[in-house]
């Protein structure tokens, strides 16, 4: 572990002040020669200062406004936004999407004005208006950043942060997409991609369990474009931090794999020296910066205490900013000099990318095919669903469970789509969802590259789902994972900002009922399914057979504002062979189609998903008054038309003449009977072989042809 102070930065000369190093070459569009630099050192070490307290003002002013907020990160931290913003970071403010710049994401979000004082500083198109707008309705800067969706649109917001932990494993993702995107389409005569990934977290971060779960996979993978800083400053929200840790978290870091760099926070030498010797290494580690900082700094009142976390700080604003060199009376005060300095920064910028556009021309004229796919990745250009559909044969299979059949249509998928990736939580050989020949990413090895589209997540299930977020937010691949539906939950709160932030992602969830079995009621998710199906904008797929799942794929692939999950079983299921193909396929689009239709008089309507479907078709296949309805997806199906809602329910039958079967909790499924009869599973299951469990407990043939009385 290395410690870097004023005084180590010194005596290695003013190159380390301006980002150098000694032996590491730097481009030369980016820096002057280092004979040249002693004033503009001085200018740069002067301008970063002005701009970080400027930066604290503006905090400062925004929450006292708002009367709410977090003022401890912004002040805190001040001095690393600075050089991150204003030297260290690659990126375009008048193209904040472009491919190439480097990521910033503010694991510890509830210090959201941190990111958009500097947005605004570095030129991107967040309004001072907005700044001072911050956390009212519809303002482009809400209480937690939020990456750009239906309800916001803040530039350079690269991930959607507030639960602790998770932008940590967010940068873990957009790592492993850079190392992904490197691979597959930098050439050895043009490289596109060559950016960093930086993440801000606190101690919350770190306490939090998934941030070290996506510390040990970025480690194992030797994702050495990630860096994470640290801002350490011995407090947490209830207690001073040494009331709940006592662990040396460089120590812990370092047995995982990271380097890691203690400095003081607020000395910008060495914080430009950390940042700048972490972004030169390439050495197969990931680095932790631990910053030592002073939360709240700037408001002597409250500097250094819990009390700083949070808002206390706003009834001592005016009297502090003074201190800083700001004026009292003029509200988000942000200088000439700030401004003019931002707008070299700016330009220097500008000369990188356009060098990067040169470089990215020559290599699209080379390799058109490569840019095509690169292209089509980004666009989420890809066949449409029915496209799909007609290139996937009809599947023609035995009675087989969901999981089996997903193992073939993943391949469809992954040819059809080939910036789709799979992975797993150590499940493939259960789950069934690997790619054949599209390799193992990784770090090298006997069966690794970086350029592998099977990603193996270990026993990780919370930074899995965030790591594929992440790869979601960098917007280059369409990523799906899998683990057994029983441990959905482990990751439930990733599946919920996926949701919120309106990812492309899926999840494949299989062993979806008490028809797991032998393993008994701790592997039986009979819960799961409808607790999922509470997570707005979050589309549940639960295929009735191998057709519905091609449609569940494809579904899930043809969706561009959110997630996915498909839920497969375990348990063989009959194949609708009687039902046509499209018709199978094109149902689960539309969420819920017609099976089975009446023959007579229609006075009964008999709903059922997944494994279930079968047995309700067994069970009416002669009854002419009796419909039955697959609905695979009640998401979908709601949103569908109300004449299509109509046309598969209609109204004419009413409670005493719906009924609806499902091996999980009975709740969602009153919202199609009106009241009527559910054959559901309200407890939990038992060990014993799945067709004794699911015999059991109701879920047969002759229990639902009793129930309904037909």
């Amino acid at each position: 572990m290395k410690f870097f102070t004023a005084a180590t930065v010194m005596a290695l000369g003013i190159q380390a002040i301006n980002g150098f190093a000694p032996n590491v070459a730097f481009k030369t569009a980016r820096f002057a020669s280092a004979t040249s630099l002693s004033s503009t050192a001085v200018d740069m070490k002067s301008s970063l200062a002005t701009a970080a307290n400027e930066a604290r003002g503006l905090a400062m002013d925004s929450i006292a406004a708002a009367k709410s907020g977090h003022m401890g990160l912004p002040l805190g931290a001040a001095e690393v936004g600075a050089v991150l913003y204003g030297d260290q970071m690659q990126y375009n403010p008048s193209d904040p999407q472009w491919m190439n710049r480097d990521r910033f994401i503010l694991s510890a979000g509830h210090g959201s004005m941190f990111v958009y004082s500097w947005l605004n500083l570095a030129g991107f198109d967040l309004p001072m208006e907005e700044v001072k707008n911050f956390r009212q309705h519809h303002s482009m800067t809400p209480g937690h950043p939020e990456f750009p969706n239906s309800e916001h649109n803040t530039p350079g917001i690269e991930c959607t942060t507030g639960p602790l932990g998770q932008g940590i494993a967010n940068a873990a993702g957009f790592a492993a997409s850079e190392k992904m995107a490197a691979a597959r389409f930098n050439t050895k005569d043009h490289k596109i991609f060559d950016h960093h990934v930086f993440a801000l977290c606190g101690d919350g971060c770190i306490q939090e369990g998934v941030s070290h779960e996506a510390a040990c996979f970025a480690a194992h993978e030797k994702l050495d474009n990630l860096i994470v800083l640290y801002d350490s400053n011995d407090v947490t929200l209830d207690k001073m931090a040494d009331y709940t840790q006592s662990e040396d978290v460089a120590a812990r870091y370092e047995a995982i794999g990271w380097d890691v760099i203690t400095i003081d926070g607020h000395d910008i030498d060495a914080v430009t020296k950390g940042i700048a010797d972490a972004k030169a290494s390439n050495n197969g580690k990931p680095t932790m910066i631990i910053c030592r900082t002073v939360i709240g700094k700037g408001i002597p009142d409250i500097e250094g205490t819990n009390a700083a976390h949070g808002e206390a700080g706003v009834k001592f604003v005016d009297a502090s900013k003074a201190g800083l060199g700001l004026p009292e009376d003029d509200k988000w005060h942000v200088s000439d000099g700030t401004r003019s300095f931002f707008g070299d920064v700016q330009a220097k910028n500008k000369a990188i990318y356009d060098d990067w556009g040169k470089t990215y021309a020559a290599w699209k004229g080379a390799n058109p095919a490569l840019a095509t796919q690169l292209e089509n990745g980004i666009a989420k250009k890809q066949p449409s669903a029915d496209e799909m559909f007609a290139a996937i044969p009809p599947m023609e299979s035995p009675a087989e469970a969901t999981r089996v059949s997903g193992a073939k249509i993943i391949n469809n998928i992954a040819e059809l789509v080939p910036t789709y990736i799979s992975g797993s939580a150590d499940l493939h050989g259960s789950t069934r969802n690997y790619i054949e020949g599209g390799g193992n990413f990784g770090a090298g090895g006997a069966d690794k590259t970086y350029a592998g589209r099977n990603l193996y997540y270990g026993i990780r299930e919370h930074a899995m789902g965030s790591i594929m977020n992440g790869f979601g937010y960098h917007g280059i691949f369409t990523p799906s994972g899998s683990t057994f539906l029983v441990f959905a939950d482990y990751l439930r709160a990733t599946i919920r900002v996926a949701a919120l932030a309106e990812l492309g992602v899926s999840y494949v969830f299989t062993h979806d009922s008490i028809g797991v079995g032998e393993d008994g009621p701790t592997h039986q998710p009979v819960e799961t399914v409808s607790g999922l199906r509470v997570i707005p904008n979050l589309d549940v797929i639960r295929p009735g057979d191998a057709e519905e799942t091609v449609g569940a794929y494809v579904a899930s692939v043809d969706r561009r504002d959110g997630p996915t999950a498909l839920i497969f079983s375990r348990q063989n299921m009959d194949q609708m062979d009687g039902v046509d193909v499209n018709t199978r396929r094109q149902g689960v689009l539309k969420g819920a189609y017609v099976a089975k239709k009446e023959t007579g008089t229609l006075d009964t309507i008999v709903m059922a998903s997944g494994s279930e479907v079968q047995h309700v078709m067994k069970a009416f296949a002669d009854s002419p008054t009796v419909r039955v309805v697959s609905v695979p997806c009640m998401e979908r199906f709601d949103r569908q038309s109300d004449a299509y809602r109509e046309e598969v329910l209609p109204s004419s039958v009413g409670a005493s003449g719906r009924f609806a079967m499902e091996a999980g909790v009975s709740a969602p499924w009153y919202k199609y009977t009106l009241g009527g009869k559910v054959v559901g599973v309200d407890r939990f299951g038992f060990s014993a072989p799945g067709d004794i469990v699911m015999k059991e407990l109701g879920m047969t043939a002759e229990n639902i042809k009793a129930v309904v009385g037909k």
